[in-house]
């Protein structure tokens, strides 16, 4: 709701309309009427599902496959976006994955961290960027604290880079300004 919200001041006050990622824990993503408590308060709010993007963990998309493709499906009608967040350090089954309706995949903080130096983590990087192309999906950048991370991701043409590079986390004011 808060970052329904936020999304409408923001619009309202003629600021750029990016969507705000709201990161869904297991508890909210499985409980019973989700999709239809979240389509009442984006009536509530007046604002599009095109406003927010939900991330979900790899874990969280294996559990219970038609249910949980059914929920995505339910929500991108809602025109919500969806990101797998973390990618890479679940246990997903790249054949599911491939089935479900998902916008992005977000390389976790883990394999940024050792770029570019690092060998298996320029590798892993360079192999979820490749799939994510492949299976016509975006990809951000988790984690990103160094120029040389930086560098190397645009090198690779990740879309979306998050971090104290690009930013400290900010208060909505200071964020808003």
């Amino acid at each position: 709701r808060e970052a329904a919200r936020c999304a409408r001041r923001w619009q309202e006050a003629g600021l750029s309309c990016l969507p705000v990622a709201v990161n869904l824990s297991s508890v909210q993503f499985q409980t019973s009427g989700f999709t239809a408590l979240v389509e009442q308060i984006l009536k509530e709010e007046r604002v599009s599902g095109e406003v927010l993007e939900f991330e979900l963990t790899e874990r969280m998309l294996m559990d219970d496959l038609p249910e949980v493709k059914r929920k995505l499906s339910e929500l991108k009608d809602l025109g919500i976006r969806i990101s797998v967040d973390d990618f890479g350090t679940g246990y997903s089954s790249l054949a599911h994955l491939k089935e479900l309706p998902i916008d992005k995949m977000k390389i976790d903080r883990s394999f940024v961290m050792g770029l570019p130096f690092e060998r298996d983590s320029a590798a892993i990087a360079r192999a979820i960027v490749q799939m994510a192309r492949g299976l016509s999906l975006a990809v951000i950048a988790e984690g990103v604290e160094t120029e040389a991370q930086c560098a190397f991701l645009s090198q690779l043409e990740c879309d979306e880079l998050q971090g104290m590079l690009i930013s400290p986390p900010l208060p909505l004011a200071e964020f808003e300004a």
